[in-house]
């Protein structure tokens, strides 16, 4: 076999079998294969697609690039989760304990943000001590032991998908569908759960635009899923604005733990509670959605999801004293206001330009690697369909730089829409596949 032949196959829209796409994968794992040629292969992906039957073996290739866990020593059925990036999306930290508490493990490997989308591993790393770096070995004893993990992937886990996205990044190659859907599900099936629910963002502040997009992701990752083993489902949720009030690291840690005491947004408890209900019932441990719902809400009334949280942060090594006082977690020094300019209903809060406010703030990054401040962001005080009056907050900001204020301030003020006539308030959901 010749990687040119198969290069060209592509780009003539012809379908590649198992032996061709295994055989290609391994080659940009052993550096076989030149990136010239990797980057000419997935741009004939990108303009000429791919079955649902070639993004599963293109997934199954990749997870097998490196490790695969078995998790069947640990439990009989492991659940994840994953969500395709947003703005002020701290779900995991509220979700992964409310399902663990019920005995049903999740072991999670996260990422970091990049762009104007927020990476979990940077939220709980506002915790002094709490690690991120947890090896497979003790991923794997972790997970016997309390039945939650939250840690990143390690570079042994689809390494292929990391080559093959370090070249999408500066080719222009991101936005394919059968590329998204094999990054994200390889890695879920080399992380070794046997249930996924996929958390699929759609609007200003998502990748997929639009609800047509999201589908079609969606879609493919539930048959991937179905064709490699796996229980897989997808929900369709809304992006164009940010999903609770708190935008940034420490900002959004702390909103997550007053979710867990019962409190929080109420767009934001309405979404955890949702997402958990779907991971209890495909983890068998409701017998319906709303016996799942109902537990979920109760794991938070009761405390055990909290206590779970608890147990998470103190086998991580994080100092637990920051999560029980949470006003010791990092905060910024300068704090300032916008207020509305005028009477009206708030029918836009772009999730993207306040992403955007809060990479320039510096609570992301715009390179991987880049440091990022814990204590900065935003907090987004209105929903779109809300009445506002003149005067009334629109945003708090939370900056460490008057320059950067200054900055994040303009990009927040173009992110919002205050029109004369009643608007509707957006769905949080458009769907489940």
């Amino acid at each position: 076999m010749r990687a040119v032949d198969i290069i060209t196959r592509k780009r003539d829209k012809q379908e590649l079998s198992k032996e061709e796409i295994e055989f290609f994968i391994k080659g940009v794992t052993s550096g076989s294969i030149p990136d010239y040629q990797v980057s000419a292969w997935v741009m004939a992906i990108l303009l000429n697609g791919m079955t649902p039957q070639e993004t599963t073996y293109l997934t199954l290739s990749m997870a097998h690039s490196g490790d695969i866990l078995d998790l069947s020593s640990v439990a009989p059925l492991v659940v994840d989760k994953h969500s395709s990036g947003g703005v002020g999306d701290k779900t995991t930290l509220v979700v992964a304990p409310i399902v663990a508490s019920y005995g049903l493990p999740v072991g999670k490997m996260s990422g970091r943000g990049l762009g104007f989308s927020g990476g979990t591993l940077d939220k709980m790393e506002s915790i002094p001590g709490y690690r991120v770096d947890l090896s497979e070995a003790e991923f794997m004893q972790q997970l016997k032991e309390i039945g939650i993990v939250l840690t990143g992937q390690t570079s042994d886990l689809a390494p292929a998908d990391g080559i093959l996205y370090g070249l999408r990044d500066v080719t222009g190659t991101v936005p394919s569908t059968p590329l998204i859907a094999s990054s994200i599900m390889s890695k879920k099936i080399a992380a070794g759960a046997q249930a996924i629910v996929l958390d699929v963002k759609l609007g200003y502040g998502a990748f997929m635009k639009d609800l047509k997009q999201a589908q079609e992701l969606a879609h493919l990752m539930v048959e991937i899923g179905r064709l490699s083993g796996r229980k897989v489902r997808a929900l369709l949720s809304d992006m164009n604005q940010p999903l609770g009030e708190a935008v940034g690291n420490a900002n959004e840690l702390k909103e997550a733990i007053e979710t867990l005491h019962d409190h929080g947004p109420a767009d934001f408890r309405e979404h955890c509670f949702t997402i958990s209900a779907h991971m209890l019932l495909l983890g068998e441990k409701a017998e319906n959605l709303e016996a799942a719902r109902n537990m979920a809400e109760k794991a938070v009334t009761d405390g055990k999801a909290w206590e779970k949280f608890i147990q998470l942060v103190k086998a991580q090594k994080g100092d637990i004293s920051y999560i029980e006082h949470p006003e010791k977690l990092p905060s910024a020094s300068i704090h300032e206001e916008i207020k509305a300019e005028r009477d009206g209903y708030l029918s836009m809060v772009n999730a993207q330009l306040v992403g955007e406010a809060a990479v320039l703030l510096g609570a992301g990054r715009e390179k991987k690697g880049a440091p990022i401040d814990l204590g900065v962001g935003i907090i987004v005080h209105h929903k779109v369909g809300t009445e506002i009056k003149n005067g009334d907050v629109l945003f708090t900001i939370y900056a460490n730089s008057r320059e950067h204020l200054i900055a994040a301030k303009t990009k927040l003020m173009n992110s919002v829409s205050i029109v004369k006539e009643k608007c509707d308030e957006l769905p949080l959901f458009y769907g489940v596949i």
